[in-house]
């Protein structure tokens, strides 16, 4: 039977993912949710995206991954509606399906990390290695893509959204990945969390214990959030704009903290401390001189750019990165530059390039 009209499509934020509901049942089961109250029941499941690709992104270090596997537990809920009878919550409900998907996907043995993760820091004056996959690296997601509009939801969401946080969890075993996720981060009960994972409190409880001792050894770097309301962190954002597009390094290496690490994912390279930030800048990535950052609504619950560099034609510029700036104390204590921009860019909503 054909699926009701519901508004026509799913659509996720940023780099849009349409799956086309209106049409032929293929796939679906039949009498999955009755017309009347199709509108609804998408509407039901939408409330609940933006958690839900959070929570997808902690488990996987990936935003295109993340948005897939939410997508893929909105069909599955759809196809499984009629069997849902309320004895959980439907957001319960939706977090299992996503875990199960989760898990599915990470049914093997590669993690996600970050450059620091895999090698001692790099000279700066070496060339660039040879790039690696992209499903070597923890990826950034898009503010827009994990929270909420309610300025509360960002404050209790972003820190778990770290960069450093996400790859320290990679470390984990899948299950104990979304039982820490799931008690640490979104503050289930054993009780919730052991019925999402068809597994007993006890259990739930024995390998919280050992993901948090796991996670304590992989020592995620410190790095504190970013308040829109700190006055002090904004002139740290804006002082790096100015800095960067004036490839001032004397400026810009004021800001940085003595132990800063400056990454390239998909190049396993990353150099520390603002000299050596600064020798890089001027050797090998002096092809970023008069640059171009166009800042985003945010990453990671960071601040966050389009970098683009000059094409060689006057007034024309092309992708380069995202840039995530992270912060401790009052300096900037990761430059993260992510150049994978055939993908990064039209997530979030970057043009091909930039003209004067």
């Amino acid at each position: 039977m054909p699926l009701p009209a519901v508004s026509g499509f799913f659509l996720s934020v940023g780099c849009v993912r349409v799956v086309d509901m209106t049409g032929d049942a293929s796939g679906f089961a039949a009498g999955s949710a009755g017309e009347a109250g199709a509108d609804q029941v998408m509407a039901r499941f939408e409330g609940h995206r933006r958690e839900l690709c959070a929570y997808a992104y902690r488990m996987l270090g990936s935003s295109f991954e993340a948005e897939d596997a939410v997508q893929d537990a909105f069909t599955r809920a759809w196809k499984a509606y009629d069997s849902f009878e309320g004895r959980s919550s439907l957001r319960s409900w939706l977090y299992k399906i996503t875990t199960n998907i989760c898990l599915d996907m990470l049914d093997g043995p590669q993690r996600r990390a970050r450059p620091m993760d895999l090698s001692g820091a790099s000279d700066p004056e070496n060339p660039l290695p040879p790039p690696q996959p992209d499903y070597v690296w923890v990826e950034p997601i898009p503010n827009a893509l994990a929270f909420g509009a309610d300025p509360a939801d960002h404050a209790s969401t972003r820190d778990s959204l770290r960069l450093a946080f996400v790859a320290a969890c990679q470390h984990l075993p899948a299950t104990q990945r979304a039982i820490l996720i799931m008690r640490e981060v979104l503050r289930f009960s054993a009780s919730e969390t052991a019925e999402m994972l068809t597994l007993t409190p006890a259990s739930v409880n024995s390998a919280l214990q050992r993901a948090r001792a796991t996670i304590s050894k992989a020592r995620p770097s410190e790095s504190a959030g970013y308040d829109e309301s700190d006055d002090r962190q904004r002139e740290l954002v804006d002082g790096f704009l100015r800095a960067f597009e004036a490839y001032d390094m004397d400026a810009l290496t004021t800001l940085l903290k003595a132990d800063v690490a400056m990454s390239m994912p998909p190049y396993d390279f990353w150099v520390s401390g603002p000299a050596n930030v600064a020798r890089f800048m001027t050797t090998t990535g002096g092809q970023c001189r008069g640059s171009r950052l166009v800042p985003l609504a945010g990453a990671n619950g960071l601040p966050a750019f389009g970098h683009y560099k000059p094409s060689g034609k006057p007034g024309v510029y092309t992708p380069w990165s995202v840039t995530v700036l992270e912060f401790h104390g009052a300096a900037i204590s990761g430059l993260n530059f992510f150049l994978d921009t055939d993908r990064l860019f039209p997530l979030f909503g970057l043009p091909p390039e930039l003209r004067d």
